[in-house]
């Protein structure tokens, strides 16, 4: 919470931190410094009233003194890598200030983040919010491309390609 005050101009009560750590774990990543420090973090959470499994970051900060390491895009890759491995997730979304013009830049030319939609006066203070979002599993008619690699490194299809051959009335045996 301290980082978030330190900046950020939305600041949450504790409670919602504690939401998130209960309901997702997996997705609160904390940078420290060598003292034990948190200096960064991302708090994301999955989208539970949708029909697409997708998460979305609450929030990202880095403290000052700690900007320009990388920790940002660290932070944000372990988030979106629990959302694949954990909850399957099919992308992630994510709010940000029209006029953050560092944080569109990491959000579109490091992470891959593209602009989905604007949402008006979004933030307290009536600015607007680009609506970002990042497909973290590319479909191809209804099948995941590449598959996955099982132990031996050999690929192996996940349930719902299986279920969308089964449906397409596919040969399953393979």
């Amino acid at each position: 919470q301290q980082c978030n005050l330190s900046c950020l101009p939305e600041n949450y009560q504790m409670k919602y931190y504690f939401y998130h750590i209960l309901s997702w774990p997996q997705l609160l990543h904390v940078a420290e410094d060598n003292d034990g420090r948190i200096v960064g973090y991302v708090l994301a959470k999955m989208e539970e009233d949708s029909a697409e499994s997708y998460g979305h970051i609450t929030s990202l900060a880095v403290l000052r003194s700690h900007r320009k390491m990388g920790l940002a895009t660290k932070l944000m890759r372990a988030a979106e890598a629990a959302m694949i491995e954990t909850f399957d997730a099919e992308y992630v979304s994510l709010h940000v200030r029209v006029s953050n013009r560092g944080a569109i830049h990491l959000y579109t030319n490091t992470l891959g983040f593209k602009i989905h939609d604007v949402e008006a006066k979004y933030y307290a203070d009536q600015e607007d919010a680009f609506d970002m979002r990042k497909v973290l599993k590319e479909k191809s008619k209804g099948r995941e491309k590449g598959g996955r690699a099982d132990e031996d490194g050999e690929k192996t299809e996940s349930k719902a390609e299986g279920a969308a051959e089964t449906a397409e009335g596919g040969d399953k045996s393979k």
